[in-house]
């Protein structure tokens, strides 16, 4: 398990606890009332540390390299019912975006994600996250499939934005994109949106047009980075922890700035920490929103979502 910076008090008392526990089983020590209160500490200083997060350290939360990306969620949720569809059937399959059909009991779902690497093979075959426009076109594709056959779409956002390459604006990043939302606002079929790590920019909002929309704990949504913000407004990096706190990207900011629908509880910790319990949630969710979307002719679908969208920015003196 790898610990960010503001977590190294609690790997400090894992490691003491560990030892503690091995010196109890390979001597005749009595250790137990030592490790009880280390266990105890343990459990406070977990506690204090993530109860009072930055905007920052969800930041860094959101990146963690053990955090679950979209195929784990999908593969945990769906099992052996999920089949991979690939390519744009223009230019090529964007391994950076993932998409197919899955069942979650006896209901069938489209879901569309885009997925990153676990190691440095992996992170470059999967353009770090990073959709060209062909993989755009390939999750406006499978909407599209969807729609036909009736089955809602679900799409998980984790993302650092779409691939700013100069052969990405040859092929049409910026009209992939608005494609995406413009097609997405009239989609006759429900839509539900979670973000699961990562919401950067038009590479989020690409495939983040839902009828219902979701964050975990620990995630960001935002315009543009808080690196990218700081070297904007202060030429320079050394200032994302201001830029975080500024743009109000965390799931708590925007909820109140009411642009989602609901936050989805994290362990302890983080999505990593426990998987199970994280996709658990997300599972009964997506069944959650479906419940509430299923009943609604597709003109009442689309006009709902339209004033969803209309209401974001609305301010009164």
């Amino acid at each position: 398990m790898e610990y960010l910076d503001f977590e190294l008090p609690i790997k400090e008392l894992e490691d003491q606890l560990q030892k503690c526990t091995i010196i109890g089983e390979e001597s005749d020590v009595d250790v137990t009332e030592t490790c009880v209160n280390l266990q105890k500490k343990l459990d406070k200083t977990r506690k204090d540390i993530f109860k009072n997060l930055t905007a920052w350290q969800r930041v860094q939360l959101s990146r963690h390299p053990n955090r679950p990306y979209t195929m784990d969620y999908i593969n945990a949720i769906c099992g052996d019912t999920f089949m991979e569809l690939h390519g744009d059937r223009t230019v090529k399959d964007d391994k950076a975006m993932v998409g197919g059909l899955g069942k979650i009991g006896d209901q069938s779902f489209m879901f569309i994600g885009q997925q990153k690497g676990y190691n440095t093979k992996t992170r470059q075959y999967r353009n770090f996250g990073m959709p060209n426009p062909e993989g755009y076109r390939k999750a406006l594709r499978l909407m599209k499939m969807a729609e036909k056959f009736g089955i809602p779409v679900v799409t998980l956002l984790d993302t650092p934005g779409a691939y700013p390459g100069f052969e990405a604006e040859e092929r049409g990043q910026g009209e992939a994109i608005a494609r995406n939302i413009l097609e997405m606002t009239r989609l006759k079929v429900p839509i539900i949106t979670i973000v699961i790590g990562e919401g950067a920019s038009g590479g989020a909002l690409g495939i983040g047009v839902g009828d219902k929309v979701y964050m975990l704990e620990n995630t960001w949504y935002s315009v543009i980075s808080p690196e990218s913000c700081s070297s904007i407004l202060w030429r320079s990096w050394e200032y994302k922890e201001q830029a975080a706190e500024a743009l109000k990207l965390t799931a708590i900011d925007m909820k109140k700035l009411k642009l989602i629908d609901d936050i989805i509880p994290e362990p302890l910790g983080g999505a990593h920490r426990n998987r199970p319990e994280t996709f658990k949630s997300v599972e009964e969710i997506i069944l959650k929103a479906h419940n509430k979307l299923k009943g609604l002719e597709p003109n009442k679908l689309i006009e709902k979502r339209m004033e969803k969208y209309d209401n974001m920015g609305v301010y009164k003196g």
